[in-house]
C-alpha cells in the first residue's frame, strides 16, 4: 500500500523541479522578455541570475580560456543558437567572446550555470555581425572549465 503523505511529498518535489525547468511554447525560458526583479544587475546593464550554483573556486578572467555549455534566444523566446542542442561545448578565450560574455563569466565559477539578460550595446548592436541578432539577448551558460 502507498503512503500518501510520501506520493504527495514526491508529486510537490515534481511540480516544484518542472516550474524552474518551465519553458513556453518555443521551448524558451518563461522570462527571456525581461530580467526578473531578483536578477543580479551591473553598472553595464549585464542583469544575471544563478540556475545552479558552481562547486568550483574559480573564476575566469579575461585572459582565460573556457569550456561552455549555452543556449540563446531573443527576447521574443526565439532560439538562434546552442551548444547543448549540438551536443558539444564551445572552448575559447574570455576576451574573444561578446562584452556581455566577457564581463558575465567572470562573475562565475566552474560548475556554475547562469542565465544573462545582455543589452544589445553589449552583444552585437555596435558591430552587427551578417545574421546575428539585434537588441537584448537571453543566454543560459554553463561554465565547465577554465585554463
Amino acid at each position: 500500500m502507498v503512503d500518501m503523505r510520501c506520493l504527495g511529498a514526491a508529486v510537490l518535489l515534481v511540480l516544484a523541479a518542472t516550474a524552474c525547468t518551465a519553458r513556453n511554447e518555443r521551448g524558451a525560458p518563461p522570462d527571456v522578455a525581461a530580467p526578473p526583479a531578483d536578477a543580479l544587475r551591473t553598472p553595464s546593464g549585464l542583469s544575471s541570475k544563478v540556475l545552479r550554483v558552481g562547486l568550483g573556486s574559480i573564476h575566469p578572467g579575461p585572459n582565460s580560456t573556457v569550456t561552455v555549455h549555452y543556449t540563446g534566444w531573443t527576447t521574443n523566446g526565439q532560439m538562434f543558437e546552442s551548444s547543448v542542442t549540438d551536443g558539444k561545448p564551445i572552448t575559447g578565450p574570455v576576451d574573444q567572446f561578446i562584452a556581455g560574455w566577457v564581463e558575465g563569466l567572470q562573475l562565475m565559477r566552474v560548475g556554475e550555470k547562469r542565465r544573462f539578460w545582455i543589452p544589445g550595446t553589449l552583444a552585437y548592436d555596435k558591430d552587427p555581425m551578417p545574421g546575428a541578432p539585434t537588441g537584448m539577448l537571453v543566454f543560459d551558460i554553463e561554465l565547465i572549465r577554465v585554463r
